[in-house]
């Protein structure tokens, strides 16, 4: 069951060409950027006792996953719309938490020009 900090940034890490950043030079919050285009598709932070992980998400599926999990809430300081907070308290099976993760890289990547 991921609930630790470091299972997620270690998880967010074996995505292809990736980097841990600490851009606000707060050790709470750590984001995983995509070497190409620096775009961030994973802010991982601790909030209320959990561990937090803002991902980007498709529209369709947003409203879906936020009333199919409590844990799945509107993004704390990210645009609502795109963004969604998947707080870590085990209430997900770890298989839900990676499809997520997967879709925001996918979602950030940089696009390759035809």
């Amino acid at each position: 069951m991921m609930k630790e900090k470091k299972e997620m940034i270690s998880y967010c890490l074996t995505y292809q060409d990736v980097y841990e950043d600490y851009p606000f030079h707060d050790p709470n919050w750590c984001v995983i950027r995509h070497k190409k285009n620096r775009h961030v598709f994973a802010w991982i932070f601790e909030k209320d006792e959990n561990i937090w992980v803002n991902l980007k998400c498709n529209s369709e599926w947003r409203d879906v996953l936020r009333e199919a999990y409590h844990a799945v809430r509107p993004a704390y300081h990210l645009n609502k719309t795109h963004w969604n907070s998947v707080i870590l308290d085990g209430t997900i099976p770890d298989e839900e938490i990676k499809k997520m993760v997967t879709e925001s890289y996918e979602l950030t990547k940089k696009k390759e020009k035809k």
